[in-house]
């Protein structure tokens, strides 16, 4: 990896909002010892045509969910520095689960994720930004949103 994931955010002209806020009871991060426990997020309000509500196959096209799990991934790591301090604090993300509000006849949540997951590698590297990962289809998430993602880090 070329530089820091600071530096990277900076290099990717990427600009974290605020970290979200629990919408009901629980916490939005948790870190036992080295290991940070993310809760599940939705997308951030990246730009204009930023997918925030929606189901994949019916109103959202595959690309459309993509571009949502790429939000869903600056809004967790917008939480993961405001937990920690700063994401060069982060070695590795461990484990991923990524949620898909799509069409019983939708087949391709991987692809839907990968918005996500390539996110992570861009910033982390391929090595530490690539971790295991789940991705599945639900019937409806909160809110409507089309993505929802849990991740675990692994920190210095």
């Amino acid at each position: 990896m070329a530089s820091n994931p600071e530096t990277r955010l900076q290099e990717l002209h990427i600009q974290l909002p605020p970290a979200p806020k629990p919408v009901a009871k629980y916490k939005i991060a948790v870190q036992i010892g080295n290991m940070l426990y993310v809760s599940g997020h939705g997308p951030a309000k990246v730009h204009e045509s930023t997918p925030l509500n929606g189901r994949v196959g019916e109103n959202l096209t595959l690309e459309q969910g993509k571009e949502a799990a790429k939000a869903v991934a600056i809004n967790v790591l917008a939480t993961v520095k405001e937990t920690i301090g700063s994401l060069d604090k982060v070695k590795r993300i461990v484990k991923t689960l990524g949620w898909v509000n799509c069409t019983v006849d939708f087949k391709d949540q991987p692809k839907v994720i990968n918005g996500f997951s390539e996110l992570m590698a861009e910033i982390f590297g391929e090595e530490n930004g690539v971790g295991a990962r789940s991705a599945v289809s639900a019937h409806t998430l909160p809110g409507g949103i089309p993505v929802e993602i849990e991740c675990i880090f692994e920190l210095l």
